[in-house]
């Protein structure tokens, strides 16, 4: 597959959205290719900017999931920003249409992923994370530096609208149709815990597919295979709906999807923190369990 490139630097497109860590050493210093570090912990918001500081990969920015991947208003935990805003800030960052970007974070791609789908829906074809993250790349061991670059504003800026997400209300209307998938931790999904949200449980009918297990121990992805066969009740016809707690690692379950080969499948951004405090159905326990 040959990427249609204006500056003709990244002529060869990786076949699915995930990249290595040689395919991406051996393009560090490409004009066209912008490197973005989502490293980001919940329970610390801090450390992934401060980790950044200490050492990233060469050229790349760092952006962070509550300040830069996150609206101020909205339904969820982690609304989505205005896509109007978020794809002016992008292109004033140096992000745009005519750029290749890769992305990575230190848990897995959870955070990254996020990243990933956002620029996807607004238009981004040549958005990739990097498989196995900061941990691949600092093991192996490549070049890291603490030089924080400055990029030229973009000329094609994204899209000005998300696409590819379903409201509430249109999963309430249209729930027989659709083939709901909640990211979450078991435990989570069966409403046995919940330490982040005011109610347990999952939205009815909803099948779970934690999205922790789609890498392996080292925080790479399955192969294609593995992922197909794990992901086998979203391969057929119909909506398939994805979300987790709050709209974010819903998106690695995206991201494993188009791995497999299936790229219609939309989010549900205010997931389930929107879900549950606002009056919907609740399931709890072995109601829905998964499909086999």
């Amino acid at each position: 597959m040959v990427e249609e490139s204006r500056q003709g630097a990244i002529r060869m497109a990786p076949l699915n959205p995930l990249v290595s860590t040689e395919w991406l050493g051996d393009r560090l210093y490409d004009e066209s290719l912008r490197i973005v570090d989502c490293r980001f912990s919940l329970a610390e918001p801090d450390r992934g900017r401060a980790a950044y500081l200490a050492g990233h990969i060469p050229t790349a920015q760092y952006l962070s999931l509550d300040d830069d991947l996150t609206g101020e208003t909205g339904p969820g935990r982690h609304p989505l920003p205005s896509a109007e805003l978020f794809s002016a800030d992008m292109a004033t960052m140096g992000i745009g249409l005519e750029h290749s970007v890769v992305v990575y974070d230190d848990s897995g791609a959870s955070i990254a992923a996020r990243m990933w789908w956002m620029l996807q829906s607004l238009g981004h074809k040549r958005a990739y994370v990097l498989d196995g993250g900061w941990q691949a790349w600092e093991e192996e061991p490549r070049s890291v530096t603490t030089e924080v670059p400055a990029w030229e504003p973009a000329t094609r800026p994204l899209l000005d609208s998300w696409t590819g997400v379903i409201t509430r209300e249109e999963i309430v209307a249209d729930r027989g149709k659709l083939l709901l998938i909640d990211a979450r931790a078991p435990e989570r999904y069966r409403g046995e815990e919940e330490l982040l949200d005011p109610v347990a449980g999952h939205i009815p009918g909803a099948f779970n597919i934690p999205y922790a297990e789609n890498v392996d121990a080292t925080g790479r992805f399955l192969d294609r295979e593995s992922l197909e066969s794990r992901l086998a009740l979203a391969a057929g016809e119909g909506i398939v709906v994805n979300y987790c707690g709050s709209g974010v690692t819903a998106c690695h379950n995206l991201l494993a999807l188009a791995v497999a080969g299936r790229e219609d499948a939309l989010l549900y951004p205010g997931s389930w923190s929107d879900w549950c405090t606002s009056g919907g159905e609740v399931a709890t326990h072995l109601a829905g369990k998964r499909r086999k």
